[in-house]
């Protein structure tokens, strides 16, 4: 009986000592974790670890120095782990979000559009707060970035404010009160943050998208790729894909046809879009499928 009463004694010593800990653990701290955790969340519908992950040198997550090969040269993207020397460590919020939003570094100078900052501007500031949580969670890397290999004038950055008085729209994307809210799910996803019409739409001479011809695909997406035709013409795009086989395209990278996704649509799916919801890939269909059809026809 000494012996269970003991047992029980212990036991109760250890449950007060737990609950004291706890009251002494900072709520925030529980907060914080929630932000990290959906940072992470969105950081993959945003597609930063695959531009930002230079896989093909065995880089290390978000250390930078992958290139995209565009019309224009070969653009390097930067190191954004929390490193204080090399990377984004020093980041106040405020320059995270105008650099996420409005395409300007913490030395006030423009991004080059590479950087889609015309996508990202459609944010809400909270959700790109999270993914700057999740981003400060990372290990630091210590890797320095690399220049671009870009001709003139198209490596001019102060050619940038011109061209965005021109062709960038800045300003967070408003719902559409006509729609319901898994069709404004699925456009913020679309128009925010995976930032599918920067390589489903094609760009005109400066290398602003065309927006008369949103989504219906484009022969020299980035890196040199065809980008297919995603609007529902019934000809050219994908009129024939239901909004499920839409979703488990995106979940698995399996086409209706039974063809695999290739190339960047299938980095962008393993690195991305396969680690969302059900809920939320059935809402990016739902949007697509609303798009108006556009003929154009390119290989997909």
């Amino acid at each position: 009986m000494r012996a269970i009463l003991a047992w029980i004694c212990d036991a109760a010593a250890v449950i007060l000592i737990a609950s004291q800990l706890a009251a002494l653990t900072p709520a925030s701290s529980y907060a914080d974790d929630a932000l990290v955790t959906r940072g992470g969340y969105l950081a993959h519908a945003a597609g930063c670890m695959s531009c930002h992950t230079d896989k093909k040198a065995k880089g290390k997550l978000f250390a930078g120095g992958r290139g995209i090969k565009t019309p224009f040269g070969t653009y390097y993207s930067p190191n954004i782990t929390p490193d204080l020397e090399t990377g984004i460590g020093k980041w106040t919020d405020d320059d995270f979000l105008r650099a996420l939003k409005r395409g300007i570094n913490p030395e006030s100078e423009h991004y080059f559009p590479i950087f889609p900052y015309t996508t990202y501007t459609k944010l809400r500031d909270d959700d790109a707060l999270a993914i700057k949580a999740y981003l400060f969670s990372q290990k630091p890397v210590a890797r320095e970035n690399r220049a671009h290999d870009v001709w003139p004038p198209f490596g001019w950055r102060w050619t940038i404010g011109p061209w965005k008085g021109l062709y960038f729209q800045e300003g967070d994307l408003k719902s559409d009160p006509n729609q319901d809210a898994a069709w404004n799910g699925g456009a913020y996803l679309v128009e925010a943050l995976a930032h599918c019409g920067e390589c489903h739409t094609p760009r005109n001479f400066a290398g602003a998208l065309d927006r008369t011809m949103w989504m219906a695909g484009a022969e020299d997406g980035p890196e040199g790729e065809v980008a297919a035709n995603i609007t529902p013409d019934f000809e050219t795009g994908i009129g024939d894909w239901s909004v499920d086989q839409i979703a488990f395209f995106l979940k698995v990278g399996t086409k209706p046809d039974y063809e695999a996704a290739e190339g960047l649509m299938a980095e962008a799916i393993k690195d991305g879009l396969s680690h969302l919801s059900g809920d939320d890939l059935k809402a990016i269909a739902q949007y697509i499928k609303s798009l108006p059809p556009i003929s154009n026809k390119v290989a997909r």
